[in-house]
């Protein structure tokens, strides 16, 4: 019934959607549920221990007979110095003295670690079906042993370029993530923002330009957008956005609260929350420090100062300075059960599908 069945028999799932893997706002709950739907469930582990990880694969393992993806970042780890740190803190007084907190108090380190030899050395115990990587691909040695497990590798690409440079390295699939999408952006051969092209320009050129599978990332939120995907030329699509208000997500009451006032002009790409380039629901550091700073140092750093503003102001239920990453589709997200969401959407999409074709 698919137009296109490459993804579903590489991943050997019921339907050629790919859960997003969400750091921060997701756990083994999300992941069980979407599977039980019939999509390929991703654990994000960039902010995960390898005991973390081991503990919330066993949880998946236990709930659900489907394969894994376990997403990992692949940035090169930048030193923040004490002049970079000094100006962030210095931009960040004021909110500080507002909520009462001292700004030379010690603060534990944004933890946002890359993929390395003990991350690899857990892929290689639990075997996921599938690895995934954001910001590029790890260095070669530690590529070939993530392949030696039998694990199929995908990666995402913000441009032709980075798909290109991804399939000439051997990845499965590419997932082509357009300008629309939610959370941080994986360019890794650009840092041209500007630049960034939407679902409709990229994903057909992407899909001209490699020789694997493409899944289109961005703006899908439903059976409409999942149709056009497909119609552009993808083999499947990856949704994180329309997730955020499933009861299985970990949004906070202050962010679902957020996620169910959004519109389509509710997000922004911002710097300020990590110190990278991320799409999100604006919030006040946003607005009135960015949305793009110089003062923010680099990712993961900028993080790190906004810890103790973010737990305050969440306690008085305020966003102000929490990062709730999300897609410009905010506005079509339902609050619907993940499974049943996910055999919703692959229903909506085919009956589009059908509807066109006739």
């Amino acid at each position: 019934m698919w137009p296109d069945r490459r993804l579903i028999d590489l991943f050997k799932t019921e339907f050629p959607i790919v859960l997003a893997p969400m750091a921060g706002v997701m756990d083994a709950e999300l992941v069980i549920a979407a599977a039980q739907g019939g999509a390929l469930g991703s654990l994000p582990c960039a902010m995960l221990s390898p005991e973390k990880i081991r503990e919330q694969v066993a949880t998946i393992r236990k709930g659900v007979p489907a394969p894994i993806n376990l997403n990992f970042f692949c940035h090169t780890p930048v030193e923040l110095t004490q002049e970079a740190e000094a100006r962030w803190k210095q931009r960040l007084a004021d909110y500080y003295r507002q909520h009462g907190l001292d700004p030379a108090a010690p603060v534990n380190a944004a933890n946002r670690a890359p993929f390395d030899e003990a991350m690899c050395a857990v892929v290689e115990e639990l075997k996921p079906e599938v690895v995934s990587f954001h910001f590029g691909l790890p260095e070669k040695a530690l590529l070939d042993r993530v392949r030696a497990a039998t694990c199929l590798v995908i990666a995402s690409a913000t441009t032709v370029k980075e798909a290109v440079w991804l399939d000439q390295r051997g990845v499965d699939a590419v997932i082509a993530q357009g300008a629309e999408a939610g959370g941080h952006r994986g360019m890794f051969l650009t840092d041209k923002i500007a630049e960034q092209p939407g679902n409709l320009a990229l994903v057909p050129q992407i899909v001209d330009a490699v020789k694997v599978p493409v899944i289109a990332a961005g703006g899908i939120a439903d059976g409409r957008g999942i149709a056009a995907a497909f119609a552009l030329g993808a083999s499947g699509v990856q949704i994180g956005s329309a997730y955020l208000r499933c009861p299985e997500s970990k949004v906070t009451a202050a962010g679902r609260a957020a996620l169910a006032e959004g519109r389509d002009d509710s997000t922004v790409i911002t710097n300020v929350m990590t110190g990278r380039p991320a799409r999100g629901v604006q919030n006040r550091l946003m607005r009135e420090a960015g949305p793009i700073s110089p003062d923010a140092p680099p990712f993961p750093h900028a993080a790190t100062a906004l810890a103790p503003l973010k737990a305050a102001a969440e306690k008085q239920g305020r966003p102000d300075f929490t990062n709730l990453w999300a897609g410009q589709a905010i506005a079509m997200g339902r609050e619907l059960p993940a499974a049943e969401l996910t055999r919703d959407l692959a229903k909506s999409a085919l009956a589009r599908m059908k509807a066109l074709a006739g």
